[in-house]
This record gives C-alpha cells, structure tokens and sequence, in this order.
C-alpha cells in the first residue's frame, strides 16, 4: 500500500494509491502533460544533460543563483516546508553553483552538495572557503550513482534535476539505501507544462515521477502543488 498526501489550500487530503486505481494521482500528471509528445520527438534536442551544457558552466551558474531564480524558487518557503534540519545530514544532488547547499548549511544542516561536475565543483568549494561554511562538503558523483554509503544521511534533496537522472528506479533505489531510518527523498521538479522556466523538452510529470519512485521501493508519497509556481514537491519518507 502506498499513500499519498495531497495539499490542497488549507486542506490535507488522505488517499490510497494501488496500480488499478490511478485516477487522483493522474489527474493532475495527466492535465499537466498534454502538451504534444509528437512535437517533443520531432524537435528532440538530444538527453537533458547534453541540452543543459549547450551553455557553459559560468552562463549557467549565473543563471542558477540569479534573482529571477529567487522569485519563482521562493527558498525561503521550501526551507520551512522542510521544517527544523538543524544538525541533519542532506546530500543536495544536482547541487549546482550550490544554490541550495549553500542555504540549507546557513541553516544549521551537514550538507553534501554532490555533481557530477568538476567546475560547479570548484564554485562550491569557493563559495565554502569564502564564506567560512565548515558544515558544508562537496563530492563528486557519477551519473549513475548518488555516491551514498549505507545509511549515510538523513534526507536527499533533487531540485531541477530529476529529469537529467537516466535508469531512474536503479538511481533511486541506490538513494533508498543512503537514507537512514525515517529519512526522506525530496525531489522539486518542474511541471510538464508550457511554463517560462524549466527545460522545454525534458520535464517529467507528477505520476510518473511517483510511478518511477514506487518500482524503486518507495511507499509514501506527500506531493505539494501550491507552494510553487512552476513546480511541484514530492517528499517520499522512510518507515
């Protein structure tokens, strides 16, 4: 049995989710990803890693800390949607320039921001230097692999990269095993959706994001659609 936790508004909506009956998780995927998959393949511009480096790693740092960014990723919000991580241990996959790691270690969290790119690399670890983060580490990753030791932190945190992850169920049951008892997978993606941010050919929706995570022993699902504009939560926790 898997659950799903809907927030709605003020309201919080409980439900079972099993393969034969799919409607409440697929309503919102599903009016989501009617967007033209035919169109999609005819203009394939090659996987979302080949994509995202047609720029260079300086344009895309710019782009990642950007106020444009602050205004649609509101970070402020998503840090207290995750609740007190003071003395938590969190892996930020996909960590960037270290848009969040850099934040989530300002917060009092012991923070591994963790790519597979050696520039973006560096950039974390001048930003570590400068501004005196000792809470903060990087490591570098494969693309196949979280890089995790058994039970090693207490959440991992996907923004904005989900989509770049290939053989996803393998990649996530590897994140499952580098979570600790009642750990938790928190995956900030954009929505399939004609929206002003985000990757035009890449994103991935809601049910088939959680199809994905279910195959990879995941059971309980808490998706958030409000907090965001163009994107949604999904908090996957441990028993």
């Amino acid at each position: 049995m898997v659950t799903i936790h809907w927030h709605i508004g003020k309201k919080f909506i409980i439900s079972p989710y099993n393969m034969k009956k799919t409607v409440l998780i697929i309503f919102l995927g599903t009016l989501l990803a009617c967007q033209g998959q035919e169109h999609k393949k005819d203009h394939d511009p090659g996987t979302a890693n080949e994509y995202m480096h047609q720029s260079s790693v300086e344009d895309l740092a710019k782009r990642f800390e950007s106020p444009e960014r602050d205004a649609y990723q509101k970070p402020e919000k998503v840090l207290a949607f995750f609740g007190d991580i003071s003395g938590k241990k969190i892996m930020d996959i996909g960590a960037g320039s270290g848009y969040f790691s850099v934040k989530l270690a300002k917060k009092g969290a012991h923070v591994i921001a963790a790519d597979v790119n050696d520039e973006f690399q560096v950039i974390i670890k001048e930003r570590i230097d400068t501004e005196k983060l000792e809470n903060l580490t990087t490591r570098k990753i494969p693309y196949d692999s979280p890089g995790l030791e058994d039970k090693e932190v207490d959440m991992v945190l996907m923004v904005n990269t989900y989509h770049h992850i290939e053989n996803r169920p393998d990649y996530f049951a590897k994140v499952k095993n580098g979570l600790k008892n009642k750990g938790e997978l928190v995956i900030i993606d954009f929505y399939d959706a004609d929206i002003p941010v985000g990757p035009r050919h890449h994103k991935i929706p809601i049910d088939t994001v959680i199809s994905e995570l279910k195959k990879a022993g995941y059971t309980h699902f808490e998706v958030e659609v409000n907090l965001l504009p163009y994107q949604y939560i999904i908090r996957c926790k441990l028993d």
